[in-house]
């Protein structure tokens, strides 16, 4: 099957009854044990978007299926929400249900198909490094140079649209992305793992995997405007610079939430 062919096909597996049927599940949980909010949802552009998000949570980030959640609750189920996701998940053992869900494979070819469609696609530059950051750097925008949406975004004639979100490092406490130890494990050759976080949480205290119930954090996201890359930074524009920008415009909004919540966990 031609690249062309499989991102198609992947895109039409994209299945908004089964969606609807898990945030029906998933909505009591978000709303009641996290509190979940999104704001600026009418920012969203009619047509595609990429939406550049921090993110956060560990082992059960919350991201996606908050923001899903909300969005959906908002406008229905006419308009397709993807996200790009690792290899992992999207060739692992729940890689069809994954699918339907609308999380789709992160390469570039993909995310242009669906953008140009006209979804909207979140991707979440800063990965595992990002998810797992100690919980003293909660509040920072980190993509660990990563920079690659920028290109997405111009080739597929998208605006970017940053958002950023709050509370999800603090669902326990974490001491160390753990690289140090996933190298000494070879967790790399072994299992494409560069990170073993160590944190402490509930149940089990101190923990080299993340298995502890999740903190009943409140989870707040916002939707920051969109930008048009081309039109502020060129036809040719320098990808440094504008994500430079991206995650200075991202870093500045996530301080202002930072300074309105009162205290961790409770918001």
């Amino acid at each position: 099957m031609s690249g062309t062919h499989a991102d198609d096909a992947q895109l039409a597996r994209w299945d908004p009854g089964i969606i609807k049927r898990l945030l029906s599940v998933a909505r009591p949980f978000e709303k009641l044990w996290f509190r979940s909010e999104v704001q600026g949802l009418e920012r969203l552009p009619s047509s595609g978007a990429l939406l550049v998000s921090n993110h956060s949570g560990g082992y059960l980030p919350m991201d996606v299926p908050v923001f899903a959640a909300h969005f959906y609750e908002a406008f229905g189920y006419d308009r397709p929400l993807y996200t790009l996701t690792h290899d992992l998940l999207s060739n692992g053992p729940l890689a069809e249900i994954v699918a339907r869900m609308g999380f789709i494979r992160a390469s570039r070819s993909t995310a242009a198909r669906a953008l140009r469609s006209g979804g909207l696609v979140i991707v979440f530059p800063g990965g595992d490094y990002d998810c797992y950051r100690p919980t003293t750097a909660r509040n920072i925008i980190d993509f660990a140079g990563r920079s690659g949406y920028v290109r997405s975004a111009v080739e597929a004639g998208v605006p970017i649209v940053p958002m950023v979100s709050i509370g999800g490092q603090e669902n326990q406490l974490y001491l160390s992305r753990g690289a140090w130890l996933a190298k000494r494990l070879g967790l790399k050759q072994r299992f494409r793992a560069e990170l073993l976080p160590l944190s402490f949480g509930f149940p089990f205290g101190f923990a080299v995997l993340p298995v502890n119930l999740p903190l009943p954090t409140k989870l707040l996201t916002r939707v920051l405007e969109p930008i048009d890359v081309v039109a502020e930074f060129g036809d040719d524009p320098d990808v440094a610079a504008v994500d430079a920008h991206i995650r200075t415009v991202m870093q500045e909004a996530l301080d202002e939430l930072a300074a309105e919540r009162r205290f961790p966990v409770l918001g």
